[in-house]
């Protein structure tokens, strides 16, 4: 139960490190925001885990995460939200240099594909389709009903389409 996932706390950590450092990524565009995030995330994690009663913990980790975005950003109102600080730092010591290269790059065609959309069109993008969330755990997470979830996953994905077919176009 609980105190088995308050113990293992650290496992869930190392098991979704990554997911959730790139769905912060994704949203922050800064990888010291991204960080701290990540680590408001667990923390908060850790201090909520007697409410956790989701079936499945990567949807409340990906709940407990998009609010801390959300409560950061409503804080700081986009004003460091830039992307030039994007490739500054390189993360971890631990991942070779080649390994964040690749994810940078990934979550910099993420953030060009995603750019401009509504923030709720990028959010079911990002969870459903970046993070293989089903459509019901992504619901839970944006706290929206599902069909609504699969207009907003509909309409970002139409977005990103269009997108795309107007830059063949150029």
């Amino acid at each position: 139960g609980r105190n088995n996932v308050k113990n293992n706390l650290d496992s869930i950590y190392n098991i979704y490190f990554h997911d959730i450092y790139r769905f912060l990524l994704s949203l922050c565009h800064n990888h010291h925001t991204a960080e701290d995030l990540v680590q408001e995330t667990f923390f908060r994690a850790y201090l909520n885990i007697e409410n956790y009663e989701a079936e499945n913990i990567k949807t409340w980790l990906f709940t407990v995460a998009h609010n801390a975005f959300i409560d950061y950003y409503r804080k700081h109102k986009r004003t460091d939200v830039k992307e030039q600080n994007f490739f500054l730092p390189l993360f971890d010591r631990k991942k070779t240099t080649e390994e964040t290269v690749v994810i940078h790059d990934e979550i910099q065609e993420i953030i060009e594909m995603l750019k401009d959309l509504p923030e709720k069109h990028k959010y079911a993008v990002l969870l459903h389709d970046f993070h293989g969330l089903s459509y019901h755990e992504a619901a839970q997470v944006m706290n929206v009903r599902q069909p609504y979830f699969k207009v907003l996953l509909f309409r970002g994905r139409q977005a990103i389409r269009n997108r795309k077919a107007g830059e063949n176009e150029r």
